[in-house]
């Protein structure tokens, strides 16, 4: 309770010495909302143009801590006008001043993070838009800053760095299963080989849609809808077969068995045609490469076997086509009464000799 006499008595004898600082805060702070309000009626108009996140998230960033900043601003501005101990306000201005730096590193961090989300795909040679690549930028903008305020409050780098260095192995072995999959993603995303977007099958078994590469884990959105999540250490050492390199375009066949009695010649002519008419009117089917028919596997134990290859637009497409494939082929076997037969076996049963 002795402190609020105290200042008391403070406001009573220099309360003269306070009204230019307050006033300057004050006129400071009534400018700076004239120029948010002129601020926001400028920048709205363009960011209804744009219609893109980034320009409604900068102008969300812009306009929240706006007042913040001019509130440091007319502090800095009273201090300066205001009578106190030269080393009270340096110090003070300093405080001020990291503040600042404190929060424009954080909205630099989050105007990075965006940027590099919405827009990093079109920089030339840059890496894979993922949450990895995200997450170094916001951590390297945010290294920035805080070099910037050790700088200012004087502190010496080169023991933090020396301690770092001292304590790097200790952390290493802590960390290692984390560290491990942080360096296998980074690898991933810089190598190029496994991309978002890409159709992936790992030799375990786990296939589907490259959705995020992350510093923990890959995330893959199986054909099911079903999301996987793959350890990037895991993936980094794992056998993984991309349908998407070096061409989205996949080749797929079909089988097809017929009678002993049919004309190889008609097969072969039934089976092209079906193809390349379905090759104009199925999603999907590819008509170059030009779809082909083989004596293959040939000679079986109740039929004929021909096999059909095609080509597809990319690896999910080819089951619906395989489908109606399967459909147009049968359909005309039949018009054209191909028999495909059913297995049949021969069994011979010898009696027994009388003794």
């Amino acid at each position: 309770m002795s402190g609020m006499p105290a200042a008391e008595q403070f406001l009573e004898l220099h309360w003269k010495q306070l009204i230019a600082p307050l006033c300057v805060l004050a006129l400071t702070l009534a400018a700076g909302y004239g120029a948010k309000r002129v601020m926001v009626r400028l920048l709205r108009p363009w960011v209804a143009r744009s219609r893109t996140p980034t320009a409604q998230f900068i102008f969300d960033a812009v306009k929240g801590p706006f007042m913040i900043w001019v509130l440091i601003l007319g502090t800095h501005l009273a201090m300066q006008s205001s009578d106190l101990d030269p080393r009270a306000t340096r110090w003070i201005g300093r405080t001020l001043l990291a503040l600042w730096i404190l929060l424009l590193t954080i909205l630099s961090s989050r105007l990075a993070g965006t940027l590099i989300r919405f827009h990093g795909s079109g920089i030339p040679g840059a890496l894979p838009v993922t949450t990895l690549t995200q997450t170094l930028a916001q951590l390297a903008v945010v290294i920035l800053g805080v070099l910037v305020l050790l700088n200012l409050w004087g502190v010496s780098i080169t023991p933090i760095l020396t301690a770092l260095g001292v304590g790097g192995l200790a952390v290493a072995l802590a960390l290692q299963d984390t560290l491990s999959n942080l360096f296998a993603g980074f690898y991933v995303a810089v190598a190029g080989q496994v991309r978002l977007g890409d159709y992936i099958r790992l030799n375990t078994g786990e296939e589907g849609y490259v959705t995020d590469i992350g510093w923990r884990s890959t995330s893959i959105r199986a054909l099911a809808n079903n999301m996987i999540i793959i350890p990037n250490s895991k993936l980094g050492q794992a056998n993984v077969t991309n349908f998407y390199l070096p061409e989205k375009r996949v080749a797929a066949s079909i089988q097809v068995g017929v009678a002993y009695d049919s004309d190889p010649d008609q097969v072969v002519r039934v089976l092209l045609e079906e193809a390349q008419t379905a090759a104009r009117e199925v999603p999907g089917l590819l008509a170059e490469p030009a779809p082909d028919v083989t004596f293959d596997p040939g000679f079986g134990d109740s039929s004929l076997g021909f096999t059909l290859g095609y080509s597809v637009q990319e690896f999910a497409v080819q089951f619906p086509v395989r489908h109606e494939l399967r459909k147009r082929i049968l359909k005309r076997l039949r018009k054209e009464k191909i028999d495909m037969p059913f297995p049949t076996r021969t069994i011979y049963v010898h009696g027994q000799k009388d003794s």
